[in-house]
């Protein structure tokens, strides 16, 4: 950490008065940092020396105003037009910036070690000389060219230390922290410059700070979603905020341990029109978040640039994908964690270095985040989750199976897919089709030859208490004669459309030809959207709507007519986005949309569609809404959920489906999975049915894949295959009341659902790395086999008990790794003592299955302990934790008895009954076994499970099960 100097007292203001060496008040601070900026006082001079010193400014401020002329002459532009930087070839090299700044000295640059070069010039596409990194006074250390791969990334050209920054000019306290004015003196290497900033520092929680930096002079394009808007300072934070005055920089510490969270003083600070960037340490390199990218879920912090830019492109590594998501949690130290949230929509580079360190780019938008302290991972995503919106909770047949495929080629076809699930009895609780049931690709259409039985088709599946599900892409079709296609007619005169700057309609192409784009971030849009899926549920009453396509897609690079030249088409710099150009495969970013530009709003596609869609969807069907979306923004959860795009039938995928999956739990969007058995290309039957395991653990399961590929429904494989997917599925079903009951913590609590090792196991780095396991919630362990041929499998146990999930069988683990049998019909499960979970018998569709009766699983701890819960409503009314219609049942088990304690009542728990109760972990062989203090039937095996069955318990009353 050279790039930064040392600060001395003068240079810190605690907000905290606590951090002062003598007790101080909060008003003596304020007292202490006047509102007039931060220089010296001036020494008082005697009477006799006042005309000397009178002529000696005079004629000094003649100097510097002759002087300051002098540069504003030899460094304005050449015309009127703003500054561009020169383009990046080494022939023409770049001009130095303003203000007098100076090649630096080669000790200096020598002195600033490799990991902690914050780069100078990463402009991408560009071999960097000398001479084109000191035209911008940055340092220049090239790498040979058979360097070893640890130095593979390393900036070549990086700042020094002293690179002009901004200083703080002014601070006083406000009412909910601290605000002041930035000033910078020496302009940088990109146009724009922002020279006098507005910072707003904001204790809004104990354990949430937020930091504003804006433009005094401008408004500047803000994200619209809805944060909190706290008031009043916290009273007790877990941080402290240290504030460096020249360069300015902010110092967040966790109070507790004096870990330092943020530092943006180890690199400048950055604020022009389209570029803005800082830099901090990061407390350790195990990062997670940074979506949606291909990697696995513990980011490489080696000189990695995750580049956040919606795209359609199917799974890549180094690539940005779908959604963007700048939100990070990473692991402190001791097992403490914290998170950090930019809200930002514009393109920009989060850039890892193995410092550790992480580089903040954008290109819009102002600079707003938040600093959240857990300090348990599972704490600091609720905090994050308190800010962009808790998920909501899905309607209870989304948690079933769905089956799709693109090339059913006909509702028949579709339909005997179906009634092939029923006949065999493997559960399925929703079918989806893919574009080839529209006709011609429209929009709110079905081909009136091939898919002419899609209504019955939709109607046939209610009646067995089965759902459908139906895709729909944005991009609405253009080219149709006058009046004979209504979605684009009134979309039209209602002017929905995204549109060019001089007001014409913007169109590109995708599956229907010739397109229009609806713009989301306009409420007229919203009705427009409802009306049309209104017209179309009257003939076609599906249930869901998979949305796709909305990163948004276009198969041109803007539109039909090209794009504008403008700087927001081709801005001074362009983040490492997939095709170079802001517009690759999508709309001209230039064009208009009612909140803002596309520039700014393009990453908010898929998040204001899913919010007109799952607005549509219940005030059409008056229950909650099934909606999966393929592009992603943070609140996201609160309309969607999300399934991880066009995969590939490969190992790979396959494993790298768990990382993207427990990503997406960490981002607030629990509803999440991937194509099981893989889109793209051809599977087989042990890749399917391992995958099918794995599947039935995604908190989203649903089988699809692509043309012209064989079918891979579970029905279409051999005999033992077949079945053992069939298990699986049953398996899943038999744990729903589990998995709603995890879904309703994500909703009122802000859990994670698929859960990392780490979550519950922080103080032990062995689970930092671990993502080819998971858990469900806190006590569910799950080991799938990820290699063909395989038929056992290791997995890593933490410290402590684990039972056999099936058997009751114990595992005493110290923290490490242990082979599990796995044949080919099993995919490995484990309790971790001191959980009651809740079964239920399975059946064909979640609507039989959730009125079975249940069978609770306790896995006792060492001492005898175990606790659970149940959530129980009718699955699919609106609000019904908000307004009290459901069931709560605590389980808990000590001193050899379980109690249930009905915490909230409701009718729905009525129908319920307890038909069995299994006991994990009982050390000896009972005499006696009392429900309700009646004596009842046991079993009792050598592996030391105690089972009481026959029970009838209804779940509405408390009741008490006792051994002795």
């Amino acid at each position: 950490m050279v790039s930064y100097k040392r600060l001395t007292p003068e240079d810190v203001q605690f907000t905290c008065a606590g951090l002062s060496e003598e007790p101080t008040s909060e008003q003596e601070v304020v007292e202490e940092v006047p509102e007039e900026p931060l220089l010296p006082r001036r020494l008082s001079c005697s009477s006799s020396s006042t005309t000397l010193l009178s002529l000696g400014l005079l004629l000094l401020l003649l100097s510097a105003a002759w002087l300051l002329a002098t540069i504003f002459w030899l460094h304005s532009p050449s015309s009127g037009l703003p500054h561009r930087p020169q383009p990046p070839a080494p022939s023409r090299g770049r001009a130095a910036p303003a203000g007098g700044a100076s090649v630096p000295e080669p000790q200096a640059c020598s002195a600033v070690p490799e990991a902690w070069r914050f780069d100078c010039y990463p402009e991408r596409g560009v071999v960097v000389t000398r001479e084109m990194c000191e035209a911008r006074n940055c340092c220049f250390i090239s790498s040979p060219p058979a360097s070893s791969s640890r130095s593979q990334g390393v900036p070549w050209c990086f700042y020094p230390p002293g690179f002009p920054s901004y200083r703080l000019a002014a601070l006083q306290a406000s009412q909910g922290g601290q605000s002041g004015r930035l000033e910078r003196e020496v302009r940088t290497y990109y146009p724009g410059d922002i020279l006098s900033l507005q910072l707003d520092i904001r204790h809004e929680t104990d354990t949430r700070l937020r930091v504003r930096i804006t433009d005094p002079s401008n408004l500047r394009y803000e994200v619209p979603i809805t944060v909190p808007n706290a008031t009043e300072k916290a009273g007790n934070p877990a941080y402290s905020v240290e504030l460096s005055k020249d360069p300015f920089g902010i110092i967040v510490k966790r109070t507790a341990s004096g870990a330092v969270l943020l530092n943006t003083t180890v690199a400048p600070l950055f604020y022009a029109d389209q570029f803005l960037q800082f830099s901090s340490p990061l407390a350790s390199p195990y990062v997670y978040g940074l979506g949606e990218h291909r990697s696995s879920f513990l980011h490489d912090v080696h000189w990695n640039t995750l580049t956040m830019w919606a795209r359609d492109v199917p799974p890549t590594e180094f690539t940005n994908l779908y959604g963007a998501h700048p939100f990070y949690l990473a692991m402190e130290e001791g097992g403490a964690s914290h998170g950090f949230f930019l809200l930002n929509s514009n393109a920009m580079d989060v850039v890892l270095q193995p410092a550790p360190a992480v580089t903040w780019r954008t290109i819009g938008g102002i600079l707003d985040f938040y600093v959240f302290l857990g300090p348990e991972p599972g704490s600091v995503i609720g905090q994050y989750l308190e800010v962009v919106g808790h998920p909501a909770m899905p309607v209870y047949w989304a948690l079933g199976y769905h089956l799709c495929r693109w090339g059913y080629g006909s509702s028949n076809a579709t339909w005997d897919v179906v009634k092939s699930m029923r006949n065999y009895g493997i559960p399925q609780d929703a079918q989806w089709n893919d574009i080839d049931y529209m006709d011609r690709f429209l929009d709110f259409t079905f081909d009136p030859v091939t898919f002419s039985s899609l209504p019955d088709l939709v109607k046939d599946m209610h009646a067995h208490n089965q759902h459908y599900v139906m895709i729909l892409d944005p991009g609405i079709s253009s080219s149709q004669p006058a009046g004979s296609y209504r979605p684009y007619d009134e979309g039209l005169q209602r002017g929905v459309f995204i549109n060019h700057t001089d007001g014409t309609t913007l169109i590109g192409k995708v599956w229907p030809g010739l397109t229009a784009y609806p713009d989301f971030s306009d409420h007229v849009t919203h009705e427009w959207w409802y009306d049309n899926l209104k017209s179309y549920h009257d003939i076609v009453p599906f249930d869901g709507l998979w949305i796709d396509m909305n990163e948004p897609s276009n198969f041109l690079d803007g539109s039909t007519n090209g794009c504008p030249s403008n700087d927001l088409e081709d801005p001074p710099y362009t983040p490492g986005v997939l095709g170079g150009l802001l517009r690759a495969k999508t709309l001209c970013v230039s064009s208009l949309q009612k909140t803002s530009s596309h520039y700014n709003t393009h990453s908010l596609y898929g998040l204001l569609e899913a919010k007109a869609s799952s607005w549509a969807l219940q005030r059409l069907l008056g229950k909650r809404a099934l909606v999966i979306s393929r592009s992603t923004f943070p609140s996201q959860g609160l309309y969607s959920g999300h399934w991880l795009g066009d995969n590939r039938s490969t190992w790979k995928d396959m494993y790298m489906s768990i990382s993207g999956m427990l990503t997406f739990s960490l981002l607030g969007v629990p509803l999440v999975g991937a194509d099981v058995c893989g889109f793209g290309e051809q599977t087989d039957e042990e890749l399917c049915v391992r995958w099918t395991q794995l599947g039935a653990f995604y908190p989203f399961t649903r089988n699809h894949n692509t043309l012209d590929t064989q079918p891979q429904d579970p029905t279409v494989f051999s005999p033992l295959p077949r079945t053992a997917m069939k298990q699986a599925l049953l398996l899943r079903y038999s744990l729903f009341p589990l998995l709603y009951t995890l879904f309703h913590r994500a909703h009122t609590h802000a859990h994670t659902v698929a859960r990392p090792l780490l979550f519950e196991f922080p103080q032990d780095s062995s689970c930092y790395a671990v993502d080819s396991q998971f858990l469900w919630g806190s006590s569910l362990l799950v080991t799938p086999v990820l290699q063909p041929g395989q038929r056992t499998v290791e997995g890593y146990f933490p410290l402590g008990l684990w039972y056999d999930f099936y058997t009751g069988d114990r595992v005493v683990s110290k923290g490490e790794q242990i082979q599990l049998q796995a044949p080919l019909d099993k995919i490995n499960l484990h309790l971790r003592a001191g959980a009651v979970i809740p079964t239920q018998r399975p059946n064909t569709t979640l609507w039989v299955s959730s009125g079975q009766p249940l069978h609770l699983l306790a896995s006792l701890r060492e001492d005898g302990q175990a606790q659970g819960e149940l959530f129980w409503d009718d699955g699919e009314s609106l609000d019904t934790w908000e307004t009290g219609q459901y069931a709560l049942i605590l389980f808990t088990v000590d001193q050899n008895t379980m109690t249930s304690q009905v915490l909230h009542s409701h009718e729905e728990a009525t129908y319920i009954t307890i038909e069995m109760t299994s006991f994990y972990g009982v050390r000896s062989k009972p005499t006696r076994v009392t429900v309700n203090s009646q004596d009842a039937a046991f079993s009792y095996r050598a592996n030391q499970v105690l089972t009481v069955s026959d029970l009838g318990l209804n779940l509405s009353q408390n009741f008490t099960i006792s051994w002795s």
